[in-house]
């Protein structure tokens, strides 16, 4: 990447110490300044957020200095701020100068503590934002770090600002003047309130305040824990602890190589993904973001699936840090014993999400409803768990966690159920809204779990019916490269009887060992989904490919949607599988250029306007810039090692 040059305002002298960053930019070539704001259809863009999180909760910060989403206490409480799905009665929490023109905002270095910079006419205003850790945190205990509170710190860098001040929660609030600050009372949540504190008097929900440069001030947003529990530390003390918990955290950070700080920016956004109370990691913070403007595939993200879970403890793993994928297996073995058998999606305490119900009230963003709470996915049947859930058991063992017999009895009654599942029809990966069919993922993940099972029991002296198992795994291996293989296709498809469309999901055979990535039929199957799902005709969709198209593979849903991240870092995988790394690090560094300013990556982009769709950002998209590096890294040191030899 390029340096860019230090000027006055990108390192001011009166910089705090927990305030330090890197200059150079994510994207090679654009430099990280000051940028005018812009909005669509009254709309902040999704890429013109940041996020900030606990291991509880999360929350969205727009450049303008607007959280437009936020749930508390956890991810997936209702929304104290969903201003980001509609603007007028979603409520925010604004903080920001009058005649606001330009802002950027960069992560404190190694850290999920957001610094936003904005300009106006007459100055410029620093507001640093946290949600807090306790103190001496350590993040990979897996046990509450949270503190209950969002802290927002300004300082005025430049000139005279007013600043206004705005804490508007969804159905409107009450405030009630408590020494230090507001007990505000929300009027859809009667037997909650929050504390709004600051180190100057707020007049109300409303405030505004005139400030020159060297001006400082704090706001405090807290919930749950009696604020005055946490008051004698300073919130600078606070701030300096919470980047200090991060930072320990990373210590153990093992991945060198292309797009190295990406990797490592991803790694801390799926970090902020975990709740530590159970070890669940919730698939995206946010609720009801278009895959598609105007249309009606808008779903809730906020609980745990077990494969996205799984991917990101996987992806956790290649690059240092183990503990996670211990939290997960415990949380969803738990799950799975309370509810007599695998779901797909869980909350983050294990339970069930309530019926899915749509909202009414708020238009959508950029007008585009309908608005979801919870996910009718529960419901469904996915036979790729079983996979999902032996394969992070044996990576937690290779990786030297035990696998104790309480634990095995657990994962072999999975293995058993998937010897049998495969056979059988479910919703599959993409959890379609129409019937079930024979989707050739599923199948290959019932493989994994046989395979793993029996690598397990083998290795480690496990009873089992490990040739049984081994035996029944190339079965389906067999079944997949026949039935699925479609001749006037060239490729394996979606569905086991091979009369499906083609699916971006089966080019993550290889990786899972299913069928190796230089096999004919693989090879095949990449160039046909590439060629097929591709989007590189559309302006801004060189090297996107979609999922699927619903009009050869429909699910049960109108209209269309953008292009899949994750499943364009699966063609950098088998690229690479393939020996054809040029091709594979050319892709990879494209893909990883559309993230944003901050590093974060939504789950679509649209490519004929490159803008983010879907929910922000989406853990499925961060593991795929981590697990490409690792294994296109990989890859070339093979190389090089064999041209060395």
């Amino acid at each position: 990447m390029s340096q860019t040059t230090k000027t006055e305002r990108d390192a001011p002298a009166d910089v705090p110490s927990y305030v330090k960053h890197h200059q150079e930019p994510y994207r090679e070539g654009v430099k990280p300044d000051y940028a005018p704001l812009r909005y669509l259809d009254g709309y902040l863009p999704i890429e013109d957020h940041g996020l900030i999180g606990d291991l509880a909760t999360a929350a969205l910060v727009g450049r303008d200095g607007a959280i437009t989403w936020f749930c508390a206490p956890f991810f997936d409480s209702p929304p104290i701020f969903a201003g980001i799905l509609d603007h007028q009665r979603g409520g925010h929490f604004t903080v920001a100068p009058e005649g606001l023109e330009t802002a950027r905002q960069y992560y404190v270095e190694d850290s999920g503590v957001l610094v936003t910079e904005m300009t106006c006419p007459g100055g410029v205003v620093r507001l640093t934002d946290a949600l807090t850790f306790r103190a001496g945190a350590d993040l990979a205990e897996g046990t509450p770090v949270e503190r209950n509170e969002l802290l927002r710190c300004v300082t005025v860098l430049e000139g005279t600002v007013r600043l206004k001040v705005a804490c508007r929660p969804r159905g409107g609030a009450k405030a009630e003047k408590r020494s230090g600050g507001l007990r505000v009372h929300l009027n859809d949540r009667p037997d909650e309130h929050l504390h709004l504190l600051c180190s100057r008097p707020l007049e109300g929900l409303e405030s505004t305040f005139e400030l020159a440069a060297g001006d400082e001030f704090y706001l405090r947003l807290t919930w749950g824990t009696p604020p005055h529990r946490y008051q004698p530390l300073e919130p600078s003390e606070v701030l300096e602890s919470t980047v200090a918990s991060w930072r320990r955290w990373l210590e153990t950070f093992s991945y060198e190589g292309l797009q190295q700080d990406l990797v490592r920016r991803s790694a801390i956004t799926l970090k902020m993904l975990d709740y530590s109370r159970s070890g669940a990691i919730v698939a995206a913070p946010t609720s009801s973001l278009p895959e598609t403007l105007g249309g009606e595939r808008n779903w809730d993200y906020r609980y745990a699936w077990v494969r996205d879970a799984a991917f990101s403890v996987y992806a956790l793993r290649r690059v240092g840090f183990p503990h996670e994928a211990r939290g997960f297996l415990g949380w969803v073995l738990d799950a799975v014993e309370r509810h007599n058998g695998p779901k797909i999606l869980y909350t983050v305490e294990g339970d069930l999400p309530p019926e899915e119900v749509e909202d009414a009230e708020l238009e959508g963003y950029r007008k585009s409803p309908p608005v979801r709470w919870y996910n009718g996915a529960a419901d469904q049947i996915q036979h790729d768990v079983y996979g999902e859930i032996i394969d992070c058991a044996y990576l937690w063992a290779m990786a030297g966690g035990e696998i104790d017999m309480p634990l095995w009895e657990k994962l072999r009654e999975l293995i058993e159920t998937a010897r049998e599942a495969w056979k059988t029809p479910d919703q599959g990966i993409w959890e379609v809204r129409s019937s079930g069919r024979h989707f050739t993922y599923s199948v290959a993940m019932c493989h994994v779990a046989l395979d793993r099972g029996a690598r397990l029991a083998q290795r480690y002296g496990l009873p089992g019916d490990i040739e049984g198992w081994r035996k029944e795994a190339e079965t389906i291996r067999e079944a997949i490269l026949g039935g699925a293989w479609n001749e006037e296709l060239g490729a394996i498809t979606e569905h086991l009887e091979g009369d499906g469309g083609l699916d971006a999901s089966l080019l993550t055979l290889p990786m899972r060992r299913v069928v190796p990535a230089e096999h004919p039929k693989m090879v095949a199957t990449t160039e046909a989904v590439v060629k097929t799902l591709g989007t590189d005709g559309d302006a801004h969709g060189q090297g996107l490919i979609y999922r699927y198209l619903p009009e050869k593979s429909p699910d049960g849903l109108a209209g269309e949607e953008g292009a899949f991240v994750l499943c364009s870092f699966w063609v950098v995988d088998n690229l690479a599988y393939q020996g054809r790394l040029e091709e594979a690090e050319a892709l990879y560094n494209a893909l990883c250029a559309r993230a944003n300013h901050l590093g974060l990556m939504s789950e679509q982009i649209d490519p004929h306007t490159g803008l983010f769709l879907g929910n922000f950002p989406q853990a499925f998209s961060h593991i795929g810039i981590m697990t490409s590096g690792v294994n296109l890294m990989q890859q070339k040191r093979k190389r090089e090692a064999a041209q060395g030899a």
